[in-house]
């Protein structure tokens, strides 16, 4: 059985909030300001003077306008249509203008999507866990269409739960090869006698089913990336999860996902510490391309192990008798784009950061589980 586990960053389209600034800090600052500003019903004339102060700062006068407006149709695909081409309801009839419509997300550059399917072509896992799917949708004409142009065969299930956060970062998993996915149970249930849920993302349970019958019982988690005090309640929380299901008498359990901490971190000591959970990026047969250059010979504080430098947030842990069948495993990061002085092997289609396919890595590890 060969598994992997993939914060992919969305498939076609992404949430504006989860893309990363490349604005200035005072072309940030203007925006903050003018976004400040419009909304206000009575405007005095030195805001208004501002205003314009600031949309010519911002360049607003440089946009080409035209009679179209840009719409997402689905699955980050855009069509463009020309105002007036059909004969549609107005909000007034003094005015062609026909409503707001608001566009949360920003698409996807394509090559960037193609280099998602590209790496997950390479390992070919019979199991495939993701983190931040926007919608089953995505994933089932990614699943469909993109494998093709590589040559492996799509996966025979797919699913994908929506969990506590709207912003796309749903989690999905797909099987193929017989192993068959039996049972999906999510752990972020909100409960209403409390003011807040443990999970703003989610904690989800599967259970799959290889071809001989044995059960594979996986955590996939993605925790909190801005509250300490809420990633160490969701440590615990997925700790005695695993505990209770080694109780219960399973064997076979893998916790992964994007845990948003360092391993040596106070916020994941009940997973990594207090439990019999082992990390395949230290197992012995971990096969990882290392730095090139300078960072090649030294271990980073907080990296992922000696010569590859990059501030672990994803885990693939398994328990005692899973870490005990590993044949092989590995960390790929070819579809990332290196930061700063980092340098290493990465596909040839990958020339900007906008071609990346990920910041995080691809975690994959083949067991003796068939």
């Amino acid at each position: 059985m060969k598994i992997a586990t993939w914060n992919i960053e969305n498939l076609y389209h992404r949430d504006k909030g989860l893309i990363r600034s490349t604005l200035s800090k005072c072309v940030s600052d203007w925006v903050v300001e003018l976004d400040s500003l419009l909304p206000r019903m009575q405007k005095s004339e030195n805001e208004i003077s501002r205003i314009r102060e600031l949309t010519f700062l911002l360049g607003f006068e440089k946009i080409n306008i035209r009679p179209y407006g840009v719409l997402r149709k689905r699955q980050g695909e855009l069509f463009l249509k020309q105002r007036g081409f059909a004969q549609e309801m107005k909000a007034s009839k003094l005015t062609d203008w026909n409503g707001w419509i608001a566009l949360n997300t920003i698409a996807i550059d394509h090559k960037s999507t193609l280099n998602k399917a590209r790496l997950i072509s390479e390992i070919d896992p019979d199991i495939l866990i993701l983190q931040e799917v926007e919608d089953k949708a995505s994933l089932m004409e990614f699943n469909q269409e993109l494998f093709q142009e590589f040559k492996i065969a799509p996966f025979d299930q797919v699913m994908v739960l929506e969990g506590n956060d709207s912003r796309g970062l749903s989690m999905g998993i797909m099987t193929k090869n017989g192993f068959r996915l039996d049972t999906v149970k999510s752990h972020a249930v909100n409960n209403t006698a409390l003011p807040d849920h443990i999970f703003d993302v989610d904690c989800q349970e599967y259970v799959v089913v290889t071809p001989d019958g044995e059960r594979v019982h996986i955590l996939c988690n993605h925790f909190s990336s801005d509250d300490e005090s809420r990633r160490r309640l969701q440590a615990t929380k997925v700790a005695a999860i695993y505990d209770n299901m080694l109780i219960e008498g399973k064997e076979l359990i893998l916790v992964c996902g994007t845990l948003n901490d360092l391993s040596y971190s106070n916020c994941l000591y009940p997973i990594l510490r207090e439990t019999d959970l082992e990390d395949v990026s230290k197992h012995v047969k971990c096969q990882i391309d290392k730095d090139k250059g300078s960072g090649a010979g030294y271990y980073s504080l907080g990296g992922y192990r000696m010569g590859v430098n990059i501030k672990q947030k994803d885990y693939m842990l398994l328990s005692y008798e899973m870490n005990r069948r590993v044949i092989s495993c590995g960390l790929n990061r070819k579809a990332m784009w290196p930061e700063r002085n980092m340098k290493w092997e990465v596909y040839p289609t990958v020339k900007t950061r906008g071609h990346a396919a990920s910041s995080h890595p691809l975690i994959w590890a083949k067991l003796d589980i068939e």
